[in-house]
């Protein structure tokens, strides 16, 4: 008897579904391109799971002004699938690895119309709870002033930094050669002193006659 109630509750236990945890999904925030060139833009996320066979990437996009946000890509059952109606049918290629949790995507060829809000969401059964993560894209034409003056700054900093071990460096080694020098011409007008006095402490003995016989 007790043998077949703990068969039924195996079956019972068996047949409930696993709870579902929070997955949370991760994006960069803002990221900065030019006219005609490419741009990665990146998505991961954390389970407590293992990656999921049935694992899924959704990518949206609001244009600047829009209100609304357009389907552009998805991934599922293994197969990446790229919206063929969307401004970037021609332009958008799957980069990402969900083995590793990484649905990150290559957009080609940037325009300014290009600019807004893509949104990655993931999911990894039975982990499915979780909220989309948001990167703000901006294409310009050339290098923002503000992004160059923060590379120009950190470029300087770090060439100064530089500078400065290396003017460290050299006043070490001329302290170092100057304190060794010093020592040694003191030690040798030391030993120089000591001779000295020594002849000046030494007389010859006198002379005696010895008397003649």
């Amino acid at each position: 008897m007790l043998t077949l109630v703990a068969l039924a509750s195996l079956l019972v236990l068996a047949t409930v579904p696993e709870p579902s945890q929070a997955i949370v999904i991760y994006t960069g925030w803002e990221r900065h391109a030019l006219v005609g060139t490419e741009v990665r833009l990146s998505c991961s996320f954390f389970s407590w799971r293992w990656t999921s066979e049935d694992v899924t990437f959704s990518w949206t996009y609001r244009p600047d002004g829009a209100r609304d946000s357009i389907s552009i890509f998805h991934y599922t059952g293994g197969v990446p699938y790229v919206d063929n109606k969307g401004p970037f049918r021609d332009r958008l290629e799957f980069v990402g690895d969900p083995g590793r949790r990484d649905g990150s995507i290559l957009l080609k060829n940037l325009e300014f119309s290009d600019n807004g809000t893509f949104t990655c969401d993931a999911k990894n059964p039975p982990d499915i709870v979780g909220r989309p993560s948001s990167v703000r894209l901006l294409v310009f034409e050339k290098v923002p002033i503000q992004a160059g003056v923060i590379t120009g700054s950190i470029i300087g900093a770090v060439l100064g930094l530089l500078l400065l071990i290396v003017v460290i460096y050299y006043l070490m080694r001329f302290l170092v050669a100057r304190r060794v020098f010093s020592l040694n011409v003191s030690k040798h007008g030391k030993k120089k002193k000591e001779g000295s006095q020594q002849r000046q402490l030494w007389t010859p003995p006198p002379l005696t006659l010895a008397p003649r016989p």
